[in-house]
Parts: C-alpha cells; structure tokens; sequence
C-alpha cells in the first residue's frame, strides 16, 4: 500500500509561491552551493505524482520546456478541464479523495503530492497525507500562495527527520 507524501518547498512565512505564482526565490542561502538537498533521495521514493493544472501549466511552460521532469513515473494532473490524456500522464477531473484512495491501494510507493496548495489543501482537511515533507526556503516573501489555507481543523503531528543543508530546513512529519 502506498503513501501519500506531500513534499513541497515554502517559504519561512509558509507561502509556496508569491503573488503572481512565481517560484524564482526557491533557493538556498549560498552557504553549501554544492549540497544535493533532500530531493534526490526523496525521488527515489516515489511511485506516482499527483499535482493541479496550476502546478502542472507552470512545469511544462516556465520551468521546463525540453522536456517532461518524470519520465517513467506516472502522473496525475487534478484539473476540470477536459483535457487528452498523454504518454505517463492521467487528467483527473473526479474526486480528489476518490483518486487519493485509489492510488494508495493500488501503488507501492511514495504518492508524491506535487502541488500545488489546493490539492495540498484538500487532501489535508480529508485526513488523506500521510506525511508531510516540509523544505524550508531562507526567505520571507510577506504574500503569495499560501500552503496552509484555513483547514477548520487542527492536525496534529510528530517530527520523524528535521535536517539542514545550504539554508534550506527540511522538516518531515507524520500524523500522529
């Protein structure tokens, strides 16, 4: 049975992209401009992807247009359009939390949520994480793409890895 891990990058002040969705301030503090960070090690954990039509529009026209970053991996864009399906990836317009469950019997490994806030949102507020992979970006961006929106409830959680490398704080939790 897979896990369902949500492993983004946020700012201090908890935001995940500024006002106009921009991600350019990702990035250490220059203090060990070699240090690989968390996401190689973490992508060798993942099975599947799931992310929103925001997350996805941005990956395919500003940040890479060679090619597509997971090849191999199968891919779930959340999204209400109706959109063609493509070699690894599978345009969901039912449930979330439909898709959550179907994935989570159906895969092995690590369900990677992707992005962006909304479906990091929903899963959250259904209890649907499993853990949450926090990196910690060394800079204040005051406004922007808030990861946690008002959820109407609290979720309690227990720190199983905190580590740090070039300014970056990666925080992992599970629910407890």
């Amino acid at each position: 049975m897979g896990k369902i891990v949500l492993y983004l990058a946020m700012s201090v002040d908890g935001y995940i992209a500024d006002e106009q969705g921009g991600v350019g301030w990702l990035g250490g503090d220059g203090s060990e401009p070699g240090a690989p960070g968390s996401y190689p090690a973490f992508y060798e954990t993942v099975d599947t992807i799931v992310m929103g039509w925001t997350t996805y529009h941005q990956i395919i026209t500003e940040l890479v247009w060679e090619s597509w970053p997971y090849p191999g991996l199968p891919c779930y864009v959340v999204t209400h359009r109706q959109e063609q399906d493509r070699e690894s990836i599978c345009f969901w317009n039912g449930k979330l939390t439909v898709l959550a469950d179907k994935l989570k019997t159906e895969r092995e490994g690590n369900i990677w949520i992707c992005g962006g806030a909304s479906v990091a949102g929903q899963l959250l507020k259904e209890g649907r994480i499993d853990k949450l992979w926090l990196s910690v970006i060394p800079t204040v961006l005051g406004k922007g793409v808030r990861l946690f929106a008002e959820q109407g409830q609290e979720l309690l959680l227990k720190l199983v890895r905190a580590q740090h490398y070039n300014g970056i704080v990666d925080l992992v939790y599970e629910k407890r």
